[in-house]
């Protein structure tokens, strides 16, 4: 798979979601830090979207868990973060 996009390596992986209990949520905000939107752009799952309104949204199902939104927000400590139930979040597949 050498010179392969980087989707199409997300797209071995498997994501199992655990239905209504996402282990991340964005805490409600009026206005985004710069670190919260930065997410719209640093997350290697493409899991945040800027609304309408400006606000940040997550979307959990296909989020690698590489703690890329942690490290940023750790400081406004705009989203709760845990790991996944055992068995839920991503199955890494390789080879």
């Amino acid at each position: 798979m050498s010179g392969a996009r980087i989707e199409e390596k997300l797209f071995q992986n498997r994501y199992l979601v655990d239905a209504g209990r996402p282990h991340i949520k964005v805490r409600a905000h009026a206005v985004p830090s710069p670190a919260l939107r930065a997410l719209v752009h640093a997350c290697p799952a493409n899991c945040y979207s800027e609304t309408d309104t400006g606000a940040v949204e997550v979307a959990t199902d296909g989020c690698m868990e590489c703690g890329t939104c942690r490290v940023l927000t750790q400081a406004t400590g705009e989203i709760e973060w845990s790991y996944p139930r055992g068995g839920f979040g991503v199955l890494y597949k390789f080879g």
